[in-house]
């Protein structure tokens, strides 16, 4: 594995590729197929990754295996959904998206690129949110470790599956 580094606009194909695949290994069997289309069609297109590689309120990094393909990600940026009622919005930033391929779970590579967004979200603001799957027990684990704590629930839709997630905050 290699470090984290900062994606650019050559990597936005690459990552959008390896997003779908992970998302539909790690969640697909949940979704009706008509839902899971409908919602990769619209979730995260090339040409949003490649604008939010070149925006500045963005930072996406990348890890690479030995083989030069991605093994995980990690997406941050600004608040992209509402908070809980008796949570501050002032100077917050968000992680939307850590995705760690299944081959490279548990070597490490989610660790570092946690480091690195939350390394970049401490130079820009004091709290750090972010959604995770109420069902998703490892990846809650993994974040408490870091001390995410849970604040409240949020409505995440695939298609016209909702799903209920948690919002998770860190104070930085």
């Amino acid at each position: 594995m290699t470090a984290p580094r900062r994606a650019t606009a050559d990597d936005a194909a690459a990552i959008r590729a390896f997003a779908e695949a992970t998302f539909v290994e790690t969640f697909g069997h949940i979704y009706d197929p008509a839902d899971l289309t409908a919602f990769l069609a619209e979730w995260n297109p090339v040409q949003r990754v490649r604008a939010q590689i070149a925006d500045p309120q963005f930072a996406i990094a990348v890890e690479a295996d030995a083989a030069g393909a991605i093994a995980g990600y990690i997406k941050m940026g600004p608040l992209d959904f509402d908070l809980p009622a008796d949570q501050p919005v002032d100077d917050a930033v968000e992680l939307h998206q850590l995705y760690v391929g299944k081959a490279a779970q548990g070597t490490g590579v989610a660790a570092r690129l946690t480091d690195w967004g939350i390394g970049w979200a401490r130079a820009r603001a004091s709290v750090l949110y972010l959604s995770v799957f109420t069902e998703n027990a490892r990846a809650q684990a993994f974040y408490r470790r870091y001390g995410f704590y849970d604040v409240g629930r949020n409505a995440f839709r695939v298609g016209n599956h909702i799903d209920e997630d948690r919002f998770f905050r860190l104070d930085l």
